[in-house]
Order: structure tokens, then sequence, then C-alpha cells
């Protein structure tokens, strides 16, 4: 009789200790001998999300997640000390080793989109396909689309734009945004620091969806603290530091995973990962497929993005079967 391993809980959960003291929290899901999928959240520090595994087939995939540096369960919580996109690719690598991998299928979106091709550039070798959503290439362009006075947020939404950078100096650019910002998260005063941490917050959520349930982007609705404090502390710290890349660094490397199969699933109306930056990769990247989700925006909530990743890890797990 064929054994069923369901797509929801977790067979195995445990922490890996990185050489810097760094407690990274990581889980296994599915079918412990099924073809190896990485799950990348998104952010930075966003965290993992308590569905993300319906994205997957828990009789063919042996799903793995982790939540990065500063992020959910990892230990020290919030910290943005030795917290660089390095930082994160070495521990991926240190996963991989630590599970006996050799090569593993890389599943991100947004963030996670940007960490999944940066560890595939760093190691193809170790790469059986990508699966993307809501692609991030950490340029400028890619930083003022989502922060910046001419980006899609701010032109579509004006009137959150100006409650978002209130009290910002002009000329508002995204590099004096996330100063400001860092400034009101070390602020000793807490009511001052957990409203600027709910701010920007509350910005990402407003952007995130085509349409938004009730409630959501609504200053007066409750937000878990850690996941505020965790999206808004290391999402700044990131732009600020130009997401540690040197400009276009996909795009210059993106040869050498020419050949690596990949997805990539993208909506029309995402105001937080431009849809152009999708379409430049898409050019760039021979192997790749590319999917414009009509109706939707930047997040998987959406059922048109949900339902592009469960045909795509279904048609990619085939194709890992049918060449391995």
């Amino acid at each position: 009789m064929k054994r069923l391993y369901p797509d929801i809980g977790c067979y195995a959960s445990g922490y890996l200790q990185t050489q810097d003291d760094i407690a990274l929290y990581y889980e296994l899901s599915g079918n412990p001998e099924g073809i190896p999928v990485l799950y990348i959240h998104g952010g930075p520090g966003a965290g993992l999300s308590p569905d993300y595994r319906r994205f997957f087939d828990g009789n063919r995939y042996r799903i793995i997640a982790f939540e990065q540096r500063g992020c959910g369960r990892s230990k020290p919580f919030g910290s943005t000390t030795n917290n660089t996109t390095q930082d994160t690719l070495s521990d991926i690598t240190a996963l991989r080793r630590h599970l006996g991998i050799e090569r593993w299928i890389l599943f991100g979106g947004s963030w996670g989109a940007t960490l999944a091709l940066l560890s595939a550039i760093e190691a193809p070798q170790t790469v059986l396909g990508l699966i993307l959503r809501g692609v991030f290439l950490a340029r400028q362009e890619d930083r003022d689309w989502f922060l910046g006075p001419d980006g899609g947020g701010a032109q579509l939404f004006p009137e959150y734009y100006e409650q978002f950078v209130a009290g910002i100096a002009a000329p508002v650019t995204p590099a004096r945004i996330c100063q400001w910002y860092q400034q009101q998260f070390d602020l000793p005063n807490e009511a001052q620091r957990l409203s600027a941490l709910k701010r920007w917050y509350v910005w990402e959520e407003r952007l995130s969806r085509l349409s938004l349930p009730p409630g959501t982007g609504d200053f007066t609705t409750h937000y878990p603290l850690p996941l505020v404090t965790c999206l808004a502390k290391l999402e700044c710290h990131y732009l600020l530091n130009d997401c540690f890349l040197a400009e276009n660094y996909i795009l210059d490397n993106i040869h050498k995973i020419s050949h690596l199969p990949g997805t990539i699933v993208h909506g029309r109306y995402d105001v937080i990962c431009k849809a152009r930056a999708a379409w430049q990769l898409h050019k760039a990247w021979q192997a790749s497929n590319l999917f414009i989700v009509a109706d939707a925006g930047h997040t998987t909530s959406e059922i048109g993005v949900a339902l592009k990743l469960c045909r795509a890890t279904r048609d990619m797990s085939r194709y890992v079967g049918e060449t391995s």
C-alpha cells in the first residue's frame, strides 16, 4: 500500500548552531525520501507563515524551511548584528550540508526569491531548479519602487505614502527614509519606537494585495508585535545597506544559472516588487518561464498567484523525476 505523507505539520524540527553563535530554527515536512526543496521566506524579517507548505505535494517533496537570522524562532530575535546577505547565504549552505543534501530545489518569494537566485548563482551545482514569486532584484530602482516618492506605492497610494514619510526632511529618498526609521527604532521611548515599527509594517501591508481584506493596513488593527518588530527592523536594516549587494549583481551573474530550469510567478499589479524586474530576469535567464498573474499584487494569499505556484511545484517535481 502506498504510504501517504500529508503536507501539513512537520516530522522534525530543530536548531542549527552557526559558527558565530546564531541558532537557526528549521523544520522538515512531507516525504523524507522525496525531492528536497528549500522554502525561503521573504522580508527580510517575515519568518515562516503557518501555511507555507500548501504549495507542495507532501508525497513528492521533502520540504525544508528555516527562519533567517533574527526572524521568528531563530535566536537572537530581531538582531541585526552579523545579519547580512552573505551571512544568510552561508546559513543556507550550512543547512544543506547539515541535512546531507547534495542538490535541491529553491523556492522563494520576494526577498526569498532574491536569496534563492543568489544561492543558485553562488553554487549552481547544488540546485535542481528554482521557483520564484514576486521577484526582487535588490537594485536601486527596485528599492525606489518600494520606498521612493516616484515609486509604485507612492504614486498609487499618495495618502498612505504621506503618512509613511511624515517627519522625514526633504528631499525624501529611500536612504533618508531608512535612516530616519532606524533612528526611530532605536529610541528609548517605547511608545515612539512601537509607533515607528507599526508605521513601517502598515506601509507594506497596504501595498501587499490588489484587494485588501477589511482591517488590513489599518493602524487600529492589532498585529503581532514580534512580526511587526522583526519585519520592520530587518527590512529597514537591509534596505539601508543596499541589501549588501553590488548594484545589478543578480542580472550581471545570471549566466551562471542559465542552464537551470526556473519558474517565475509575478502579480501584474505588484507595487512592492515591480513586474518589470520579473520580465528583465526572464529575458536574461534562458531556461526560465514567466507567468504574470493578471489580477494579483504581491502576496501568495491571492488565488491566482497561489494556483500558479502549486502548478509550478507539480511541474518541477515531474521534470526532476524525468531527468534524475
